[in-house]
């Protein structure tokens, strides 16, 4: 069997060592290289560095749906997609005999769209997993071929999630490959009314409002590390959170939202939200370093009585 392989970040890099090492992959097809950091420098997706360490040709596409004829000339009897960011044509779909399949970072027909393991982590989702699913031209509303599940742990960001999500869709892309081979499998209908979508993770929904309940303000620092990481104001000046969890704290006189109720170097930074307590556990202040909180406080970087937000 022949496949084409398309996907793009680091995530999408173990399921593509998984199929290479069946010798399927007879193409990668990636995005362009993007300028990255300050300087601005063209870098290649990491999909297409892993690709040219094995010596597979790499195609990168600006618009995909515009190389119709070379894909076709690929000769592959599927194409296997991961975080690949382009919408697929009708045309594209067509070029496969047994189709495109997708392996999409959520159980299916949840979290359908662009954020899925930031959206399962906001939601407090205790359970996420992966689902192989065959590509159709809505988005993620093809038929699932099987999906694999996994516990999301306790206090997991979501970059930790997202790293044995790559794992598990690694192990789903073998499974896959394995199926197809088989002839023999059953595609399933996504149940439409169960359906939720998700929009690209942007950096105004980092914002930490202390007015809101503290397992959401938890979960929203879990949900935006390792990007665009949460943050607050600290005397003007943009405060990144990378870490919180629920404290067990209490004031004979509770203080207004977003006060800082502890700031001491045995007990970390505290701060008053809409019905308890939240420790901010790892802090970036403007132009620092990330630390524990702890050590921000050691360091006399906030003071208890401090309003946050501001």
């Amino acid at each position: 069997m022949k496949i084409v392989f398309a996907g793009t970040p680091e995530y999408a890099v173990k399921p593509l060592e998984a199929l290479l090492s069946t010798g399927c992959v007879a193409a990668v097809i990636t995005q362009e290289d993007k300028p990255v950091g300050r300087k601005n420098i063209l870098t290649p997706p990491p999909v297409k560095v892993c690709a040219e360490k094995f010596g597979v040709p790499v195609y990168q596409f600006a618009k995909i749906r515009e190389h119709v004829q070379e894909i076709v000339a690929i000769g592959a009897d599927c194409m296997v997609t991961c975080a690949y960011g382009q919408l697929l044509t009708a045309d594209i779909l067509d070029a496969f005999p047994l189709g495109v399949f997708n392996l999409h970072a959520s159980l299916l027909p949840k979290f359908r769209g662009a954020s899925p393991i930031q959206s399962a982590v906001l939601a407090g989702e205790s359970v996420t997993g992966v689902t192989v699913m065959k590509t159709a031209l809505g988005m993620d509303t093809g038929d699932i071929l099987f999906a694999e599940e996994t516990p999301i742990l306790p206090n997991e960001t979501a970059g930790e999630l997202a790293e044995r999500l790559s794992v598990l869709s690694a192990k789903a892309a073998l499974r896959l490959i394995e199926t197809l081979a088989t002839g023999n499998f059953t595609l399933t209908p996504q149940d439409n009314a169960l359906a939720t979508k998700v929009r690209k993770i942007q950096k105004e929904n980092a914002l930490l409002d202390f007015s809101k309940p503290v397992r959401e303000l938890v979960r929203t620092v879990l949900g935006m590390n390792p990007s665009p990481v949460a943050y607050t104001y600290l005397r003007g000046q943009v405060l990144n959170v990378y870490r919180a969890e629920e404290a067990d704290y209490t004031e004979e006189q509770p203080s207004e939202v977003g006060t800082v109720v502890c700031a001491l170097p045995k007990k970390g930074v505290v701060v008053r939200c809409q019905d308890g307590y939240i420790r901010l556990t790892e802090l970036q202040a403007f132009g620092g370093k990330r630390m524990r909180d702890t050590d921000f406080a050691n360091g006399k970087k906030v003071a208890q009585g401090e309003k946050l937000g501001e």
